[in-house]
């Protein structure tokens, strides 16, 4: 009996001190991980097998790892380069259309090829918004986030990122404001208790300066709207275009820009929203009409059937907390992704751990070990990719944390720790 026991108690020994199990005993009992809703799975691409499965089945209000869905739609959808514009010839006449191209004299990611395009053609210039259909903010955005940077308009004409650039400089008088258009639309605030920020009107393009004199720099949404595109192009171009309302031609000749993975890279890296949110419209453009919801609705249908459950997708940013996820399918998405990117191409699109993007303070080693895309909102931080064990082996991975009440920078660093010991143990 005693020569069963013993070999019997050994193997016990062993499996409980596997990497797997302790890693999954330290979820269950670890206040840093149950004193909040987490989620976390942990799947190993060479073996296809899950490793670590805790609530991993449970869905979670994702944040920005929703763009890890945008990136997925574009690979799908677009080619090498961005679709600029569209446009046909009749007569003396360009008539053009938008494509929802987010980088037309983007501030932080200038295309200028639409530009070029315009200002070299004879015709005369006319543009239609006949083909975009959809609401200037997407589902679930709180509305009074109107003023903030991240919650730039979604349009079918995007013009220098849909935002103001202003740029108070230190001891330096001049008032820097980008594009200039909107110079004559700032005034002073006479009252110095106000709060020391830019401030626009909600449905005008209207802008209040603080009244100190102290330097800043802030990006703001401006209110898009058809006639004031015509306008930013007419003073960008020094030619006059004029809007008309022409349907979408089913002819027209495609523009395009520039590569679509520097709009990936930058998406990924630094979390721009108003890149994830147009890239869905970039989608959409190969139709007759431009609509976020159409794109997801078809990207879910064709090329994400097989996740486990139902996702619940509605926006291309993640600013929505309609958007639900669990880890499971965060960790088939990233599946999919691993096998149609070419791993070196892939994580130099996503932020390195110490090296780069949303992830440049994540434990700084000699050579990072996570390539991940994060997500926050008040409550909400999950981070989702790659990670390169201390073996050499690559592991997919997706952790979420929902419901908290510390400081997000607590929970990102437990996340950090927690990741790292994973590194270790596989």
């Amino acid at each position: 009996m005693v020569k069963y026991l013993l070999p019997a108690l050994l193997l016990l020994s062993i499996l409980s001190c596997s990497p797997a199990r302790r890693i999954s005993r330290d979820l269950q009992r670890n206040a840093a991980y149950t004193d909040h809703f987490t989620g976390f799975a942990l799947y190993d691409p060479g073996q296809q097998k899950t490793l670590v499965a805790y609530n991993a089945d449970k869905y979670f209000v994702p944040a920005s790892n929703t763009k890890l869905f945008s990136f997925y739609a574009g690979l799908t959808a677009l080619g090498d380069s961005i679709p600029a514009l569209r446009y046909v010839v009749r007569g003396d006449s360009l008539i053009f259309w938008g494509t929802g191209n987010p980088l037309l004299l983007n501030p932080d990611l200038p295309d200028t090829a639409a530009l070029r395009f315009l200002r070299s053609r004879p015709e005369k210039l006319f543009f239609s918004v006949r083909n975009f259909s959809g609401p200037r903010f997407g589902p679930g955005w709180s509305w009074d986030d109107y003023n903030d940077y991240y919650s730039t308009e979604i349009a079918p004409f995007p013009i220098y990122g849909n935002i103001v650039r202003f740029i108070a400089p230190d001891r330096v008088p001049n008032f820097y404001v980008h594009p200039r258009f909107f110079a004559d639309s700032v005034r002073r605030s006479t009252n110095p208790k106000e709060p020391a920020i830019m401030r626009r009107a909600e449905w005008a393009n209207q802008f209040i300066r603080p009244a100190a004199d102290k330097p800043f720099q802030r990006d703001v949404p401006f209110h898009w709207t058809p006639l004031l595109a015509t306008k930013l192009l007419t003073d960008t171009l020094k030619r006059e275009v004029h809007l008309i309302n022409r349907p979408f031609d089913r002819s027209a000749k495609v523009l395009y820009g520039l590569p679509t993975d520097s709009l990936y890279k930058r998406m990924l890296q630094v979390s721009d929203n108003m890149l994830a949110d147009h890239l869905l419209l970039l989608v959409s453009s190969t139709s007759d009409t431009l609509n976020a919801q159409g794109a997801i609705q078809q990207m879910l249908a064709k090329y994400l059937s097989d996740l486990p459950g139902r996702a619940v997708w509605v926006d291309g940013s993640g600013l929505s907390r309609y958007n639900l996820f669990t880890p499971n399918q965060l960790i088939a998405l990233l599946q999919k992704i691993y096998k149609q990117v070419p791993q070196e191409r892939l994580f130099q699109l996503l932020p390195a751990g110490g090296r780069s993007g949303t992830l440049r303070t994540l434990h700084k080693t000699d050579q990072p070990y996570i390539f991940a895309k994060s997500g926050s909102l008040s409550g909400v931080y999950n981070l989702s990719g790659y990670l390169i064990t201390r073996t050499g082996r690559v592991l997919l991975f997706s952790m979420m944390h929902n419901n908290f009440v510390q400081p997000t920078s607590e929970i990102r660093k437990r996340t950090a720790d927690f990741l790292e010991r994973v590194r270790n143990r596989f």
